[in-house]
């Protein structure tokens, strides 16, 4: 199996390439960072899959700096947008699946309860816009696909909540959090594990097109979930800063955030057999 893996140097693409170096699956990794191809050059994207001609091609690439993206609008729609529908073009073409990841941003935070995979989505900022685009253009494509919306991914690299608070926490004397946004902390090493799981399936002849919602079980908000990385330092002897809980309104951002994101996985422990840790578990375990 010749697996094309595109963003191995973000969070989500090297837990993955980690996970498959470490697994007994039989696999040739194509492992592309920045460098290696250009996700905001359409042309060179086809170019790439043409070459490599993969099995599979596993997309968690994205632009992904939410605030940023308000004012770059136009390469945020390349790589989130038109990236994906050169991709999905190219696995139509060569009859192959393309995995890949979007995110809860595309609903706009409004429901009470957790968002289905067919609920009414709204996004809020460009961020969110350009990723349901992306989603959109995979579906519309034809092409063999399975899209995983995830949401409040972590790791022990890149920029994220999970290292900004541990900092944070353990250098000032006070720290506020936003206590009115409500979503599922997601661990890349998690999600990782989720796709070795998956491709085993497809390996297996087993696959279901569409999109699945893919995060642990579970709800918390940015405040609960720095309480539990709190909760780390202690223990580690770290701890230093006093929490504080806010409203969104006391810590304003240039792209709005959705006020409820938590996701609905019911359907990928259904069809897919993924078993569904609570986010505290997985916090533990996966850290």
């Amino acid at each position: 199996m010749k697996i094309l893996l595109t963003g191995i140097n973000g969070q989500v693409g090297a837990a993955i390439a980690q996970a498959l170096a470490d697994s007994t699956l039989q696999h040739t990794l194509i492992a592309l960072d920045r460098q290696a191809l250009d996700l905001s050059d359409a042309a060179a994207i086809a170019r790439s899959v043409q070459q490599h001609q993969p099995d599979i091609i596993i997309n968690p690439a994205a632009y992904t700096a939410v605030d940023q993206a308000e004012h770059e609008r136009e390469l945020a729609f390349a790589i989130n947008a038109q990236a994906p529908k050169v991709l999905a073009e190219q696995a139509r073409l060569l009859g192959i699946p393309l995995l890949h990841f979007s995110t809860d941003y595309v609903f706009d935070g409004s429901k009470n309860g957790a968002w289905l995979e067919h609920d009414p989505t709204g996004p809020l900022n460009v961020y969110g816009a350009s990723k349901l685009e992306g989603e959109r253009a995979i579906q519309d494509s034809g092409c063999q696909h399975l899209i995983l919306r995830t949401s409040w991914v972590y790791s022990r690299r890149g920029k994220n909540f999970y290292l900004t608070m541990r900092r944070l926490l353990s250098e000032r004397d006070r720290v506020s959090v936003v206590a009115d946004q409500h979503g599922t902390p997601t661990p890349a090493g998690w999600l990782a594990a989720v796709t070795l799981q998956l491709l085993q399936q497809w390996q297996q002849g087993q696959w279901h097109n569409g999109i699945y919602h893919c995060t642990p079980s579970g709800v918390t908000s940015w405040f609960g979930f720095a309480q539990a990385i709190a909760a780390q330092l202690v223990c580690e002897g770290q701890l230093q800063a006093a929490l504080s809980p806010i409203p969104s309104s006391a810590y304003p951002t240039p792209a709005a955030r959705p006020a409820n994101s938590q996701l609905d996985c019911g359907a990928l422990a259904r069809d897919w057999q993924i078993s569904l840790p609570s986010w505290e578990q997985a916090l533990s375990e996966h850290l």
